[in-house]
């Protein structure tokens, strides 16, 4: 029975430590929090996560149509009414392209990551406006060549726009409905004329960890390099180069792969947001790329976390273990100190890693509490010997967890060959352990 015992409190025990590491996995939530404020406080003053698309030429024209109304008598009657609609027109062709020049903010203890893009966008218009229908009875206005901004705070100069070469004063907003951006108004044409001519706008945009480009032209061709190293790209796939002096992305999307044109035509117009992960795109149709942190301290450290549980178990039963072949007790408040020892690291690893690098951080994390327990277990166990053995053993716990977080990839079968070389080892160890009498419960052998 006191086997059993002794195996109640430890399970016990092992489930106590679920309250700090808990606990503990809040406090990274927490400072995830503050980070994701910081990037909101720095988009506020510098730009927030961008998005170009256009251009799109938009032609309004009023038209006087018969419709039937019911008038204050409940009686139907045909009357003539003026209707305003457009006819929206998309680029032949669309060329953007341009460098991304990365930089870092500081918002207390948080590296927030921006860029300036120095973008060209050439696009070629083919537009014929329609002739059906009676002339007289249609009065076509002034177009709108419109270019979406998701952001205009982050423009940095004056965008300078060319209209067959010529130069062109734009205004903001859309001017064709509501939203952030560019435009400017054009003559009006006439009845079955064709609008054809090429623009060209130069503009330097900066923005807060993601740019999108939206695919609006029959034939689009985007192409981004930047010096940053670590991008992550969203939307179609694209041809891309990643070295140790940047990247280059290149895109080619026909009108046809994509719904761009279709949500535009149908009156959306959100652009899209990358800042919150590549696969969280809202709003139009679009690719592009985010400058990531290919260490994200918190997302490395929550992981760390969800071992924690297989540490303390691991440690509790090598003193379990320990206890049986040494005949050696531990009290329950031992296994809780160790126990707590071996959840403090992972505040260690948290707090450090905001000021280090993430690899120096986790190694003090470690040494300090491989060389705590090392001293407190030297006592506990009576012998300086067992007490670096069981530092030995944590150590190599300790490095096998830092292989499973820079081995994303690999971490499941990492994970399982460690837990397949724990059980191996006890059963090894146990394999002469006579149980029934460690438990004061031998069975009674009958006779034949």
């Amino acid at each position: 029975m006191r086997l059993a015992l002794k195996i109640v409190i430890v399970f016990l025990m092992t489930i106590a430590i679920l309250v700090p590491l808990t606990m503990i996995r809040g406090v990274i939530h927490e400072r995830e929090t503050y980070r994701a404020r910081a990037v909101a406080d720095i988009a506020r003053s510098y730009a927030g996560a961008q998005a170009f698309a256009g251009p799109v030429l938009v032609v309004p024209y009023t038209e006087t149509v018969e419709v039937e109304e019911a008038d204050a008598n409940n009686i139907v009657r045909k009357v003539w009414r003026e209707k305003t609609r457009h006819w929206t027109f998309f680029p032949t062709t669309l060329d953007v392209r341009g460098p991304m020049a990365p930089d870092t903010r500081k918002r207390g203890l948080h590296e927030v990551r921006v860029f300036e893009w120095k973008g060209r966008a050439a696009a070629r218009f083919d537009a014929m406006i329609p002739k059906e229908g009676d002339p007289a009875a249609r009065r076509i206005g002034r177009p709108w060549l419109s270019y979406g901004i998701a952001d205009v705070r982050g423009l940095r100069a004056t965008p300078k726009l060319r209209i067959d070469g010529r130069e062109t004063a734009l205004q903001e907003g859309l001017g064709s409905r509501d939203g952030p951006g560019l435009h400017v108004r054009l003559d009006a044409p006439h009845p079955g004329q064709t609008l054809a001519f090429d623009t060209q706008l130069d503009l330097l945009l900066g923005g807060t960890e993601s740019l999108a480009l939206v695919p609006l032209g029959r034939s689009n061709r985007f192409e981004l390099d930047s010096t940053w190293r670590h991008p992550s790209f969203g939307g179609i796939s694209p041809r891309h180069d990643i070295g140790a002096n940047g990247f280059n992305a290149s895109w080619d999307i026909a009108s046809v792969a994509s719904n761009a044109q279709r949500d535009y035509v149908q009156g959306e117009f959100s652009l899209p947001d990358l800042g919150n992960g590549i696969g969280n795109m809202r709003g139009l149709d679009a690719v592009g790329v985010s400058l990531i942190d290919p260490v994200d301290v918190y997302t490395q450290a929550d992981r760390a976390t969800k071992y924690g549980l297989l540490f303390v178990l691991l440690t509790f039963v090598g003193f379990f273990i320990f206890e049986l072949i040494k005949q050696l007790p531990i009290h329950p408040i031992q296994y809780g100190l160790v126990g707590l020892a071996l959840a403090i690291f992972f505040l260690l690893l948290v707090s450090l890693s905001e000021h280090f690098d993430f690899l120096y951080a986790y190694l003090a994390a470690s040494v300090a509490c491989i060389g705590l327990l090392g001293f407190y277990l030297s006592a506990v166990l009576r012998s300086a010997s067992r007490g670096l053995g069981f530092a030995a053993m944590l150590a190599t716990l300790y490095a096998a967890l830092y292989g499973l977080l820079v081995s994303e990839d690999n971490a499941l079968v990492l994970g399982a060959g460690l837990l397949f070389l724990v059980l191996a080892t006890v059963m090894v160890v146990t394999r002469k352990v006579d149980w029934y009498q460690l438990a004061g419960a031998r069975p009674a052998v009958r006779q034949a």
